[in-house]
């Protein structure tokens, strides 16, 4: 696959992926999961039906593989309706909404660190017998899609990481902020601060931030971003949750030993596709070099238009990479089978 020079910007803290627009009006299914201590909520394009009784699915009479997509800091399940339709011919595909984002209640425990977004993911994938999948996530998401892969191999078929929140030493200017969101009271101020902010420029604020060209947003895909805003902001755990997710990401990066995250990229087994943006303003573009090193085999896509959030502004190119990744493992099964 093919890939880029890395320019020469700074290295990123903490991404905030919008929490939309996705494919404006796309027939999904959607439907909750009740887990000990969480519910989650679950989108898949239509094909994939919903478990009558509300319950997790089996798996059972499906003819493609599972995939799952996992969002980042701030977005929400809707993040991958772009991308999720133009590999439904592939793979079974559902994204979640993490404990707290999207339509998922927060969990009862009110842990939402990395390793804790990890376990729902784990948890969910075992009360639905769905691994193992193709394994997707963004930002945050990434980050808990590594996590997953080093300590559950099992599960985890393929894994594709879209600026993952990777640990990096040194915030570029335009990441600080998102950092800022982990200290103690500034969700608080920063509401204040902000109170008259209509719905319409929080989210040309946040569409900024994360995409390389808000211009590729339509208007019907703006307009959809605005209501899930607005609806995310009269939610009265709304800053709580970012403020604890920011810090469990802060934490995580932080940690040492077997829980670092370069660590256990260094685990994961499962063939990996590392997709990066040259525009990213809060994942490092250079950091692609030094995931490609410790993710064993990965292949790199760096796309030099990009933002943070590749699967929605290049979901075509982003579905053909994941459509080599699936083909190149398929053709690994079977040569293994036919040496067996």
């Amino acid at each position: 696959m093919s890939s880029t020079e890395s320019p020469d910007t700074a290295t990123a803290a903490l991404p905030v992926p919008p929490a939309g627009p996705g494919r404006h009006g796309a027939a999904e299914t959607v439907h909750t999961v009740a887990l000990p201590g969480l519910r989650l909520t679950v989108r898949a394009p239509v094909g994939s039906p919903a478990p009558q009784d509300g319950g997790a699915e089996t798996g059972t009479g499906r003819d493609r593989e599972p995939a799952l997509y996992v969002h980042g800091l701030g977005g929400s399940s809707q993040n991958w309706s772009d991308l999720m339709p133009l590999l439904a011919d592939r793979v079974d595909g559902e994204a979640i909404d993490l404990p707290g984002f999207g339509h998922s209640p927060p969990p009862d425990d009110g842990n939402y660190s990395v390793s804790a977004q990890a376990r729902a993911v784990i948890r969910y994938l075992d009360a639905a017998g769905r691994g193992p999948v193709h394994l997707i996530g963004n930002s945050m998401g990434g980050a808990a899609a590594t996590r997953v892969a080093a300590v559950r191999p099992d599960l985890v078929r393929t894994l594709t990481l879209i600026s993952p929140a990777l640990p990096e030493l040194r915030p570029q200017l335009t990441a600080v902020p998102t950092a800022l969101l982990a200290v103690p009271g500034i969700t608080g101020l920063f509401g204040r601060l902000t109170h008259d902010w209509t719905p319409e420029r929080r989210t040309r604020e946040v569409l900024a931030l994360c995409y390389g060209d808000p211009g590729r947003v339509s208007p019907e895909g703006f307009n959809a971003a605005v209501d899930e805003y607005a609806r995310r902001l009269e939610l009265p755990y709304f800053w709580e949750v970012m403020e604890r997710s920011a810090r469990g990401l802060v934490n995580a990066y932080t940690l040492g030993g077997q829980h670092n995250l370069w660590r256990q990229a260094e685990r994961v087994l499962a063939p990996t596709l590392l997709v990066y943006g040259g525009r990213d303003r809060l994942v490092s573009f250079r950091m692609a070099r030094r995931a490609a090193a410790a993710f064993r085999g990965s292949r790199l896509l760096t796309l030099p238009e990009a933002g943070h959030v590749a699967m929605m502004e290049y979901p075509e190119t982003v579905a053909r990479a994941v459509r080599e990744l699936l083909d190149s493992d398929m053709t690994d099964v079977t040569a293994d089978a036919s040496r067996s």
